[in-house]
């Protein structure tokens, strides 16, 4: 190709051009592969998921069915470990009790993402990583999960991905730059509105914190869960009683405290309670276990106690009245053709509702054994979840261990009746003849019921019929 002397000026441009438009090109791309090696947070380098060994990344299991987060309680193992399946990994503390995670597959502990105390961690979310190989754990050393492995909460991520709402909001009357921190927060408390996400409401809520103290950090001055958990680590006041000068220690909640919370509000705001309550004469009943507990001792068996037989009266109680050992599922009832009883059981870590299966079919030293068992793993904090699922009525004492003489106690959903134990006193009642008088032994027993499910009438023939088991229990044997 032949060109005049006037063409090459140009000629010469245009080849630069394409040389500068290349080396852009090559630029952007090495930037791009720089940033995934740099993690954004910190500064620090990350290592890139495609150059790291053969590994599995273990997610926080879902130990029960309500479980939607848990907390780590301590680990088992340590990183560089061998684990083999069926070993135990962490423990884990869960909705309902404390769990030992054990290893599925052979391997090696490479790293543990969540150290002992974790809390909170959603199901799914990874809590450590395992390898095939020895050799490879030290090229975890560094690992760091990325944003995507790990499942973000539908409230958080949609406060993160909504910002423009309060943007909207704030654009109109904005008619003058202003520094920084004013605009955060007049922004964040547009026309006497407070903008958080859920997550941060969550917190604040359940540790007392007023909104209007907290200073957002979000797009437009929102309030997200990081700035409440700044605000309590800087020693931010959570009482509102903190101004007038009362010393106070601020207790964590375990998990199976906060589950037992909610769930008891949620029972108290959504279940219609009633309450039966009746005296029924336990002389009976006193006498009965004088004289089975001596064979049971001779026998090598544990005594009976008094919950024991209550457990059973009520078990048999709901054979007879099957309405009560129902549920409320909306569109229908379910009428459950198992007598699984709750006892609820009180320990230093929280309450505890543990499961006596079948209780109807069961001898009372069988039922006796396993109150005694379930009792004892709930105390020691080492119930598993199926220890405490599948009950379809619960039992509440505070009469014998504590005294109290009659109360009424919450439902336990989805059951829809609970029974509460009083204790038994002595009381003088009209003998078989005028003018006579005996003393008698006497026990107030108080049901709670789901009107939806359980009519007064319902509920009525219920006691009655436990009452009939309490004052004649000889039938219970039959």
């Amino acid at each position: 190709m032949v060109t005049s002397s006037a063409d090459s000026p140009w000629l010469c441009h245009l080849l630069l051009l394409l040389q500068l438009r290349s080396l852009r090109n090559v630029v952007d791309c090495e930037r791009s592969g720089l940033a995934r090696y740099f993690s954004t947070g910190s500064g620090s380098f990350a290592v890139k998921e495609n150059d790291l060994p053969p590994h599995q990344d273990i997610g926080m299991p879902s130990l029960s069915p309500t479980m939607t987060e848990g907390n780590i309680a301590k680990w088992v193992k340590k990183e560089g470990d061998k684990v083999s399946p069926g070993e135990v990994l962490c423990e884990v503390e869960t909705d309902k009790a404390t769990v030992e995670m054990e290893c599925m597959e052979e391997g090696y502990l490479a790293k543990i993402v969540q150290g002992d105390g974790a809390k909170e961690i959603k199901v799914g979310e990874i809590i450590c990583v395992t390898v095939e190989e020895e050799g490879d754990i030290e090229k975890f050393k560094d690992y760091k999960p990325s944003s995507s492995d790990a499942p973000v909460a539908p409230s958080e991520s949609k406060a993160k991905s909504e910002p423009e709402e309060p943007k909207a909001e704030e654009k109109v009357p904005a008619k003058a730059p202003e520094p920084k921190a004013p605009k955060t927060e007049e922004a964040s408390r547009s026309g006497d509105r407070i903008f958080s996400s859920p997550l941060a409401r969550k917190l604040a809520e359940d540790n007392n914190v007023p909104l209007s103290s907290v200073k957002g950090t979000g797009p437009d001055g929102r309030i997200l869960k990081a700035d409440i958990e700044d605000y309590l680590a800087k020693g931010g006041k959570s009482e509102t009683f903190a101004a007038s000068g009362l010393d106070y220690t601020d207790i964590p909640n375990a998990q199976i405290r906060k589950v037992t919370a909610n769930r008891l509000l949620a029972s108290k705001q959504t279940i219609p309670h009633y309450y039966l309550t009746v005296d029924t004469r336990v002389d009976n009943l006193i006498k009965l276990r004088g004289e089975l507990n001596p064979q049971q001792e001779a026998s090598g068996g544990k005594k009976i106690s008094i919950n024991d037989l209550v457990i059973k009266a009520a078990a048999l109680a709901l054979r007879k009245v099957p309405q009560c050992n129902s549920s409320w599922m909306n569109d229908f009832i379910r009428q459950y053709n198992n007598v699984n009883i709750n006892v609820a059981v009180q320990t230093e870590h929280g309450l505890f509702v543990p499961v006596v299966r079948d209780a109807d079919k069961k001898g009372l030293g069988t039922i006796g054994e396993e109150v005694k068992q379930l009792a004892q793993r709930a105390r020691d904090n080492s119930l598993k979840p199926q220890d405490c699922e599948g009950g379809t009525f619960t039992v509440s004492n505070l009469g014998g261990p504590f005294g109290i003489k009659q109360f009424c106690a919450i439902i336990n959903p989805p059951q829809s009746a609970i029974l509460a134990i009083g204790s038994a006193e002595k009381r003088m009642i009209p003998g078989s003849a005028d003018g006579q008088y005996e003393f008698g032994s006497y026990m107030s027993v108080t049901m709670s019921c789901d009107h939806r499910v359980i009519d007064g009438a319902i509920g009525a023939e219920f006691l009655k019929a436990f009452k009939g088991y309490i004052e004649n229990p000889t039938t219970m044997l039959l």
